[in-house]
């Protein structure tokens, strides 16, 4: 396969380097993000996950080294067929159904049968006419899938989409997130809750003080880690080196 055959949900970073003063927060990251998977990337605190989502996606520029989605360099026009959603949801201050209708003005398809169809997918429909500022926390999050899914995008960047909600909630989140994946979406998933990432991940990004320690399918990373921080860390132990 060449370069321009590559599907646009492949990445790869080369050399990737994120630095804060003398401070490599990202430290030479080299990285083969798979099409096809559903990849969670996992880490101690300070382990630069939510940096190296932000890098996928363009969000920073890196100090050193590149980003590549479909063999290409990350530019504007791959932006626009990627969708991010963070811990905390950002939505317009109008109606449930305003928030959709605006993403879905981009694409030129803002029917109001569309509308409803992505608010029905999210169980969401009941509030369409609702100010997204007055729903729960659980249901606002639900809007921000909703939303970036909307945009049909090729992948999908979740920085700990359900790290506050309860447990009801964060199974309609990761029932999204699993009907996405099914769909053909690629989902690149940051998150600390081994539990969902056992029940979520095809693939396992691990990564300590910047680098990146592992990657291996999710049986392997669960059953039988290569490296003694990841052992450490499934332990539930605490990692200083």
């Amino acid at each position: 396969m060449g370069v321009a055959d590559l599907p646009l949900s492949s990445g790869e970073t080369r050399s990737l380097v994120y630095r804060i003063g003398n401070a490599n927060l990202v430290d030479g990251i080299d990285l083969q993000v798979p099409a096809g998977t559903l990849t969670v990337i996992m880490g101690p605190n300070g382990a630069g996950k939510s940096l190296l989502l932000r890098l996928l996606h363009g969000l920073i520029a890196p100090t050193v080294g590149q980003v590549f989605w479909g063999g290409r360099p990350l530019d504007e026009d791959l932006r626009k067929s990627q969708a991010m959603v963070l811990q905390r949801p950002v939505l317009l201050r109008r109606s449930v159904a305003a928030n959709i209708r605006f993403v879905l003005k981009l694409r030129g398809a803002a029917s109001s049968a569309r509308v409803m169809e992505i608010l029905e997918e999210v169980g969401l429909a009941a509030q369409a006419g609702q100010a997204a500022r007055l729903l729960s926390g659980g249901e606002q999050q639900r809007l921000s899938l909703a939303r970036a899914l909307a945009l049909n995008p090729h992948v999908l960047f979740l920085d700990e989409p359900s790290a506050s909600l309860d447990p009801a909630s964060t199974a309609a989140i990761e029932a999204i997130v699993r009907r996405a994946h099914a769909c053909g979406t690629k989902i690149v998933f940051v998150t600390h809750d081994l539990g969902q990432a056992r029940r979520l991940a095809d693939d396992v990004v691990f990564l300590h003080r910047g680098r990146l320690v592992e990657h291996t399918p999710a049986r392997q990373f669960f059953e039988d880690p290569d490296s003694e921080a990841a052992r450490h860390y499934l332990d539930g132990r605490l990692i200083f080196s």
